[in-house]
């Protein structure tokens, strides 16, 4: 696995557009959350070990705070052809083993991920009402070889100042994960070797 952390996108930033299929062929789209209070847009796949330690906690914190207000998607980049693990058939297994409620889409153009500036698998972007990024970083600091239990710790504490009306952590740690696996050529121009 190539370790890579996340870009950092500029706090503000207004959540860029997307339109894309959830492994059944449904279509969601940003629009459908312009009624959310917040609304965390994660970059996942099946196969990393970074995404895998955590697939428990990212459900178990959706269900937590969707009573709250907060919308959840999240977005499988990766290029299938070379990681057929994070197949759209595999997604849909996921969905049903972790319980995810919340729409799983794939973007399969990877242009939602460039957009986004998304560089790892996981990466977090967590909007406000006004659909402007007002969180980018870490889950917590559980990792695949550390021996600490995930607790969704750092976005557990972004979500409740952002729903409570609180100032946002301002010491934001970049997310670290594998990296999105662009197909070759399509690399985006923020891409960096991973470490």
């Amino acid at each position: 696995m190539a370790r890579t952390l996340s870009t950092m996108l500029p706090l503000g930033t207004p959540a860029p557009h997307f339109e894309l299929p959830d492994p059944h062929g449904v279509t969601h789209s940003l629009t459908d959350f312009a009624d959310a209070r917040a609304l965390l847009v994660m970059f996942i796949c099946n196969h990393c070990p970074y995404v895998k330690l955590i697939k428990t906690q990212i459900a178990q914190i959706a269900k937590a705070y969707a009573p709250q207000g907060l919308a959840t998607v999240a977005i499988m980049p990766n290029d299938v052809a070379n990681y057929p693990d994070d197949a759209p058939e595999h997604m849909a297994e996921d969905i049903v083993e972790f319980e995810y409620d919340f729409p799983y889409l794939y973007d399969e153009s990877q242009e939602i991920a460039k957009a986004y500036h998304a560089a790892c698998t996981p990466d977090f972007f967590l909007f406000d009402s006004e659909q402007k990024l007002a969180y980018r970083g870490q889950l917590d600091d559980a990792r695949p070889k550390n021996g600490i239990d995930p607790t969704g710790r750092d976005l557990r504490q972004a979500l409740d100042a952002l729903l409570h009306g609180r100032p946002m952590p301002e010491d934001q740690i970049p997310s670290l994960g594998c990296n999105i696996k662009w197909k070759p050529g399509n690399e985006p121009e923020y891409y960096t070797t991973p470490i």
